[in-house]
């Protein structure tokens, strides 16, 4: 059962590409939020566990505990209703019933904190961060920086691997990279070089640096 608080409640959406800094926004803000001793709960999808099974993690290792949850429904049924900050990462992994658990939480006097990538892989809005935007009080667009050509970056390039819409990777799998230098879906040659480093291996020849 919801409670229903004397405070008003809003949404805020943290969106951009991968590398832009965006769960490093999020928890800047939680911990502002802890520093106003305000009850303060995070939640993360459990299909992020690349850096922490518990964690948050921005790319550049700052770091919050967090609940893990399979999907946006668990979170109406763990929260505590007496916090009064929701902090949520990665909710482009989240699917379309976190807008309603958003919606709710707002309604009930929260303030919730949403971050997750606004595109996909081939360039297309990401559910269900459009809709979030759509209904948010506050939005922050976040832009990384173009490996290619150091330009402002809002896409995910997506360098191999397969071609679902949701696979998890970091660094070895994506980059980030500008409106001009970004190639929907996975880069042909990119996939091509990786296959084959990967099936020759390293170079017998080459010299090991001591």
């Amino acid at each position: 059962m919801d409670i229903i608080t004397g405070n008003v409640g809003w949404i805020e959406v943290i969106c951009g590409p991968m590398f832009s800094g965006k769960s490093e926004e999020l928890i800047r803000r939680l911990r502002r939020a802890m520093i106003a001793r305000k009850r303060v709960e995070v939640f993360k999808p459990s299909i992020d566990n690349r850096y922490s099974d518990d964690e948050i993690v921005s790319h550049g290792d700052l770091r919050m505990h967090s609940q893990v949850v399979n999907s946006a429904a668990d979170i109406t049924e763990r929260i505590d209703w007496r916090s009064e900050v929701v902090g949520i990462d990665e909710a482009n992994f989240m699917g379309p019933q976190l807008v309603e658990v958003a919606q709710r939480l707002a309604d009930s006097g929260k303030q919730v904190i949403v971050s997750g990538l606004d595109t996909d892989y081939l360039g297309r809005p990401f559910a269900p961060i459009p809709d979030l935007l759509a209904l948010s009080e506050s939005i922050t667009k976040t832009l990384a920086i173009c490996v290619r050509c150091g330009n402002p970056a809002k896409h995910t390039q997506r360098l191999r691997g397969s071609e679902d819409l949701i696979v998890v990777g970091a660094a070895d799998m994506y980059e980030a990279r500008c409106r001009r230098c970004f190639e929907p879906g996975i880069p042909k040659q990119t996939e091509m070089e990786f296959v084959k480093a990967k099936v020759r291996g390293p170079d017998p020849g080459a010299k090991v640096a001591t």
